[in-house]
C-alpha cells in the first residue's frame, strides 16, 4: 500500500492528526489561518468590518484544510468531491454575515478543484477559536482513483 504524503499538511498545534481517513473519506481537523505554524490573523470578526478584510484569513485556513486532505491521498488517487465544508467564525455579537465569509472558502475550493469543490456547507458563529483565530475550517473529502 502506498503511504500518503503528509509533508504538505500543516503541523498540528496539539495532540491530533491534521487529517484522518476512513475508507474513501478524509476528515480534516479544524484548520486556522496559519503559515509554517504561525497564526497570521487573530481577533474577532467585528460587525463593522468589511467582509473583504477577512478574505485572506479564510482562504489561508481553507488552503491548510485542503493541504491536510491532500496529504492523505495515496499515489494514483484524487479528490472526487468535497461533500462537506464547515466554517467556524469567531465573531462579535450581532455579526450576521457568516455565509459571506464562508463564500471565500467556497471560492477557493472551486478555484482549486472546480465543481467537485462545492458541496454542502455550514457557516457557524462561535465565541472563540484556538489561539484567538478568527476562522477555523474543517473539510470532509471523498477520494477516488485517478481517472
Amino acid at each position: 500500500m502506498n503511504r500518503p504524503d503528509a509533508s504538505s499538511a500543516p503541523p498540528p498545534q496539539g495532540r491530533y492528526a491534521p487529517a484522518s481517513r476512513f475508507g474513501n473519506l478524509i476528515f480534516t481537523s479544524g484548520m486556522t489561518p496559519r503559515q509554517e505554524g504561525v497564526l497570521l490573523f487573530t481577533g474577532h470578526v467585528r460587525v463593522d468590518d468589511p467582509v473583504e478584510d477577512w478574505r485572506e484569513a479564510v482562504t489561508l485556513a481553507a488552503r491548510n484544510a485542503l493541504a491536510a486532505a491532500r496529504g492523505q491521498l495515496a499515489q494514483g488517487e484524487r479528490i472526487a468531491l468535497v461533500p462537506s465544508l464547515t466554517v467556524f467564525i469567531a465573531a462579535e455579537q450581532g455579526f450576521a454575515l457568516h455565509s459571506r465569509l464562508a463564500d471565500f472558502a467556497s471560492a477557493f475550493l472551486h478555484a482549486e478543484l472546480g465543481d467537485i469543490g462545492i458541496g454542502s456547507r455550514a457557516a457557524i458563529g462561535v465565541a472563540t477559536l484556538p489561539g484567538n483565530a478568527p476562522v477555523e475550517i474543517q473539510l470532509v473529502v471523498a477520494v477516488a482513483d485517478a481517472a
